[in-house]
């Protein structure tokens, strides 16, 4: 990675624009609540254009034409920039930190990869073993004896979930 964090709404944008040229409303269309992207990440349309103009800013979206909008006006088509794709290819093979964050950037990975083409099974297997390491120490934690440590036995539970789920998604291929 180039040293940039970007939001998630952004990476969403970034993949998006990674698997083909569109203008923001297109885009936004996709993160809506029911777009493919947004069951997983949503984002209204004013915070998509505001995240496409943050990618713009850092160079990892480019204006690439422009044609008639159908209530009037111009569209701008945007793409992913070389630059734009490197970073998101390094994000994507990046297993996530934290268990808290699967259900949502681990997702996304996901979801994002599969319209981009990329084969993120090497990273998966990163993250099985990072994720199974974490349920280790969780399930010592929780085991112990005394008043129920609530946080730890729902991490451990989390962590076990998480394998789970990762290892249905590579039985499924």
């Amino acid at each position: 990675m180039t040293g940039r964090e970007l939001l998630l709404g952004e990476w969403a944008c970034l993949g998006v624009l990674a698997a083909a040229p569109a203008h923001g409303f297109a885009v936004a269309a996709r993160l809506k609540p029911d777009g493919d992207v947004g069951r997983v990440w949503s984002l209204s349309r004013a915070l998509t254009y505001r995240a496409l103009d943050q990618l713009t800013a850092l160079g990892s979206v480019a204006v690439v034409g422009h044609e008639p909008g159908t209530a009037g006006g111009t569209r701008t088509i945007l793409a992913a920039t070389q630059e734009g794709r490197t970073d998101l290819g390094h994000w994507l093979d990046t297993p996530v930190a934290h268990l808290r964050d699967l259900r949502s950037e681990l997702l996304l990975k996901l979801v994002v990869a599969g319209i981009v083409g990329v084969d993120v099974r090497p990273m998966l297997t990163h993250q099985r073993a990072q994720i199974q390491q974490m349920a280790t120490t969780l399930a010592e934690r929780a085991a112990h004896d005394g008043p129920v440590d609530v946080v730890a036995l729902w991490r451990s539970e989390s962590a076990q979930a998480g394998l789970r789920f990762l290892d249905e998604l590579a039985r499924r291929g």
